[in-house]
């Protein structure tokens, strides 16, 4: 039967055995069908002006009723759950992401993959599922996709295959549709946590451990610049928001962006993001550009989300020019690969700088590098703190002053491994002395191991 053909108030009536059973009812295309054409009609009764200035509690409340009269006047019917998932769904539709909103209520999903229209993915606690998840069409997820990146003033079409944006609570968003994506629209969601992470939340985690927490907040405090280092998913933005909360309150802190993310938690902050080109290829406002800004904000710290590229000449030369206490987040496996990432960086501007003298400003501006990795049971661990000494020669030296060991696999999956102190005191305790920084002799103890 076509629903096409349905009339209200007909004679003979659909039931449920036209749709297929409760069960599969959102996978057929009846169903789609008969919410889409729903859809269409509640737009073709409404204000969409008057709909937006509604709160959203007596939004929902105002669609949920119209919904209920169309299907009324549709002369379909429904069971109790079917009735009730139709009114959700259009809900969702008309104020949010449509078959994506159940994902994004569920505090354990932490990231969002959309491979096509019938093909999402979730990931929860480190590992990626499956779900039960679709969209009508390609262009269903395509017209979701639009309502993401029109938010932000960011545009994807052919000329503009591919997209960085983010949604209202700074979860980040990566969309790539055809002719790049062969096999239909791709949409990439990494969420972020309503109420974001805090030290206790790590700790408790096994991320770290107590001691290293209080080391890495006494770091902070005593405006030491540091670099997050880790691979994609491991956790950096989080770890950085987690070691701004250690920013005293009164410092005035600029953080850059591709795409808004960070959520610092202090009352002055100033927050720049990056702008794309426009239709006609102009109008770019790259992240080199807002860290030279930044420079003329008076900023007492610099908080680089992500260093991608040649902005990374202006951030060192931040550093090593007053601008104490900046941080950021670089991809890479090890300490030593970061340090190699931000020299390669440099070097993508083409400026004429010897090796030596760019080492040097890199060994003179980072003055410790946090390494992070996320373990083969999704499990998201600090595994090095180092130390960045100097210069021996043409290297750039550095000590590992803490580290994640690990030593074996369980039965289960599970990583096992311990934290350690390797023995090594720091050569900065006496810059945290001078800050009013107080830690413990056995935070270094290398007797001591915590798993």
């Amino acid at each position: 039967m076509n629903l096409r053909d349905l009339k209200p108030n007909a004679r003979s009536v659909p039931t449920v055995g036209d749709f297929g059973a409760e069960s599969r009812l959102p996978a057929t295309p009846q169903y789609y069908e008969l919410k889409s054409r729903l859809h269409s009609q509640l737009l073709g009764r409404v204000d969409l002006e008057v709909l937006g200035s509604m709160a959203p509690e007596r939004l929902r409340a105002e669609l949920g009723s119209l919904v209920e009269k169309l299907l009324t006047e549709s002369g379909v019917a429904l069971n109790a759950a079917e009735h009730r998932k139709m009114i959700e769904d259009i809900q969702n539709e008309v104020m949010g992401l449509g078959p994506l909103e159940p994902l994004l209520a569920d505090p354990t999903v932490s990231d969002i993959l959309v491979n096509g229209p019938n093909k999402v993915y979730v990931e929860r606690h480190g590992r990626i599922e499956v779900t039960d998840i679709v969209f009508s069409d390609a262009a269903h997820l395509m017209k979701v996709i639009d309502k993401i990146v029109s938010r932000i003033g960011r545009r994807i079409d052919e000329s503009s295959p591919m997209v960085d944006a983010r949604l209202p609570d700074g979860s980040r968003v990566n969309a790539i549709i055809p002719p790049l994506a062969l096999d239909g629209p791709l949409l990439s969601i990494r969420r972020f946590a309503v109420v974001p992470l805090r030290v206790e939340d790590l700790i408790r985690n096994k991320s770290l451990t107590p001691e290293l927490a209080e080391l890495l907040a006494g770091m902070v405090r005593a405006k030491m610049n540091i670099l997050i280092s880790g691979g994609t998913g491991t956790g950096k933005t989080t770890l950085l928001n987690v070691l701004s909360s250690a920013i005293p309150s009164q410092e005035r802190i600029v953080t850059i962006e591709d795409a808004a993310e960070l959520q610092l938690q202090q009352p002055h902050v100033v927050r720049l993001e990056t702008r794309p080109p426009n239709i006609e290829g102009k109008g770019e406002v790259n992240q080199r550009a807002l860290v030279r800004n930044s420079l003329r904000m008076r900023p007492d710290r610099i908080i680089v989300g992500e260093v991608r590229g040649v902005e990374v000449v202006d951030m060192l030369q931040a550093m090593n020019t007053g601008h104490e206490g900046s941080m950021a987040t670089v991809h890479a496996n090890t300490p030593r690969d970061a340090l190699t990432r931000l020299e390669n960086m440099a070097g993508m501007g083409g400026m004429a700088i010897p090796p030596k003298a760019m080492r040097q400003q890199i060994s003179s501006a980072i003055m410790a590098i946090i390494q992070i990795a996320r373990l083969t049971d999704g499990r998201r661990k600090l595994v090095s703190l180092q130390e960045v000494v100097g210069m021996e020669g043409d290297i750039i030296t550095m000590q590992e002053i803490y580290a994640y060991t690990q030593t074996s696999v369980a039965e289960d999956g599970t990583v096992l491994g311990h934290f350690g102190a390797t023995g090594v005191r720091p050569k900065f305790m006496g810059r945290l002395r001078a800050y009013g920084v107080r830690i413990a002799d056995e935070t270094f103890d290398q007797t001591r191991t915590y798993e």
